[in-house]
């Protein structure tokens, strides 16, 4: 060439020219004009410039600056030279390594700034890098590795296992008798402490249920009071008769039954009813016990069944309390009253009530089925509560005096009778007056016997008019009428209807009887009946018969 320059190929930049390598005698075509080099002149004398290329693929190398390149030297104008055939046939595709000249190099590894390791902090050797091909390499001179990364940073979840990040213990499985002694310490320590805290809790809940509590409440509360009441009150008149009334059980060779009664006098003398005491006849046993609780034994001084009242005494007994006796004839419909007694055998049982009705006639017993055991009282009607067991017991007014017996209450089932019966109180409760109680007990007392009312005559039971009937026949074929007696003085036939006693209508044989009976033999009365429809007037004096 003219300039003295080497006209030939000039090696490419991936290419480093080797010492002593061998050289090439290029094809007969033009070489490539692009990218061209200037080369210094390795020949030495002989001034054949020679393009040598490395047999090996390139070594990874420092990146180049980016920076322009240098300019060439001058080189040597040389003879007529050969020119230098190239490696490899142009890439009509430019791909590297054998397209156009780029920038294919294996880059080094990507350095994060990271911060430096802890002092005493394990160090992995250092990394090795690879070339394009996967092939590990040795850093390039004087390339200095940037500090170490946490172990974290390095962490490969796909690589072999390793040591967990934090303070490493034995490897799992090294030590699995000591977790298992360790797991079975905290088991008997877990149990031990259940059974302490159950422990401490069911102390501390029996405590709170006998005190009500770990803290002591008290709630307000009225003071004592000295307990008295007015002595018209039920409470008053409670305190006042209970220590007067007693309870009677009566035991006999075929049945027992539990009554009322209540103390007449000091010298032991208690009314009761007559079906109380029956069930001990001729050797049964009679029992009483008193409010206090007191008991003694008792025997029957006299019983009348017509009335439906006896008489027992107990001996041996001080301090008895007589309970005071009213008068029947001053009580009024509306007045209240307290009934007294055992009912079901729970002694000392207080009720109380009004008088709901007078002079109302009813009759009781009838369970021999010859008659001799009815009894027909001119009663007191009661609201107060009386059920079985209260019969003998005291029905007292507000001065907590005796007005009646109480004997009998109306059932819903069985109509009126003694309490031999287990019906309990729908709230129309009997009593026999005590004007005429008084009477028969005074007799009882004194003789054994009661004495009955009679107008000497015989009635028709059967009759079903309005009335009470003379009947035809008397018992075992006698008159109806009884000779020289008081109803045949007075001028009663036979067949007679008998409508109103003293001024109050009769309407049957029984209610005669109960009217009858409420009065003391030798009484006066004043008499209308009816004889062949026509209405007439008479009076006659109560007679006299044995009860029994």
């Amino acid at each position: 060439m003219e300039d003295g320059k080497s006209t030939g190929p000039k090696a490419k930049w991936w290419s480093r020219p080797t010492a002593g390598g061998s050289t090439r005698t290029a094809p007969d075509e033009p070489p490539p004009v692009e990218d061209t080099v200037p080369t210094a002149d390795v020949t030495g004398a002989t001034g054949v410039t020679e393009a040598h290329t490395a047999d090996v693929p390139p070594q990874p190398s420092a990146p180049e600056p980016v920076s322009s390149p240098p300019a060439p030297e001058p080189v040597a104008s040389v003879g007529a030279t050969q020119p230098v055939a190239p490696l490899h046939e142009p890439d009509q595709y430019s791909t590297p390594p054998y397209g156009g000249p780029g920038p294919w190099a294996p880059a080094p590894p990507v350095q994060r700034p990271v911060p430096t390791p802890a002092h005493g902090t394990p160090v992995p050797p250092q990394y090795a890098g690879t070339n394009g091909a996967g092939t590990p390499t040795s850093p390039a001179p004087g390339f200095t590795p940037p500090p170490q990364q946490p172990q974290w940073l390095q962490y490969d979840p796909w690589g072999a296992p390793r040591q967990p990040l934090t303070n490493p213990g034995p490897p799992l499985g090294a030590d699995g008798g000591r977790k298992k002694n360790r797991r079975g310490s905290l088991l008997v320590g877990a149990v031990l402490l259940a059974l302490v805290a159950g422990g401490i809790g069911g102390g501390i809940g029996a405590y709170i249920e006998r005190n009500g509590g770990l803290t002591q409440v008290e709630l307000p509360q009225t003071g004592h009071n000295s307990g008295g009441r007015a002595p018209d009150s039920v409470a008053g008149i409670a305190a006042s008769a209970l220590p007067s009334v007693v309870t009677l059980h009566v035991s006999g060779t075929t049945e027992s039954g539990t009554g009322t009664g209540f103390v007449l006098d000091n010298s032991g003398h208690i009314l009761t009813n007559n079906h109380v005491v029956a069930p001990a006849g001729s050797s049964g046993e009679i029992t009483v016990t008193f409010s206090g609780g007191e008991t003694a034994r008792a025997q029957v001084v006299g019983k009348d069944s017509g009335y439906d009242l006896a008489v027992v005494k107990v001996t041996g007994v001080s301090g008895l309390k007589p309970l005071p006796l009213g008068n029947s004839d001053n009580v009024q419909v509306g007045d209240p009253v307290v009934a007294i007694g055992a009912p079901f055998d729970l002694s000392n049982t207080v009720t109380s009530g009004i008088i709901s009705a007078k002079d109302r006639p009813i009759t009781a017993g009838g369970e021999k089925g010859d008659g001799s055991d009815i009894s027909y009282v001119d009663a007191l009607q009661t609201d107060a509560p009386i059920n079985p067991g209260n019969s003998g017991g005291p029905l007292v007014d507000t001065d907590a005096h005796v007005i009646g017996i109480n004997s009998a209450i109306r059932a819903a089932d069985s109509g009126s009778s003694t309490e031999g019966g287990q019906a309990g109180s729908i709230g129309l409760g009997f009593a026999i007056p005590i004007n005429q109680g008084k009477r028969v007990a005074e007799e009882l007392i004194n003789t054994g016997k009661a004495t009955h009312p009679v107008i000497g005559v015989t009635l028709d039971m059967k009759y079903t008019g309005d009335g009470a009937k003379v009947g035809t026949k008397g018992a075992a074929d006698k008159p109806a009428v009884t000779p020289d007696g008081p109803g045949a003085k007075a001028g009663i036939k036979p067949g007679d209807v008998i409508t109103e006693v003293d001024g109050g209508r009769v309407h049957s044989g029984e209610e005669l009887i109960v009217k009858i009976r409420a009065h003391r033999p030798g009484d006066r009365l004043d008499l209308v009946l009816t004889r062949g429809g026509k209405d007439l007037s008479i009076s006659l004096t109560l007679g006299s018969a044995t009860g029994t």
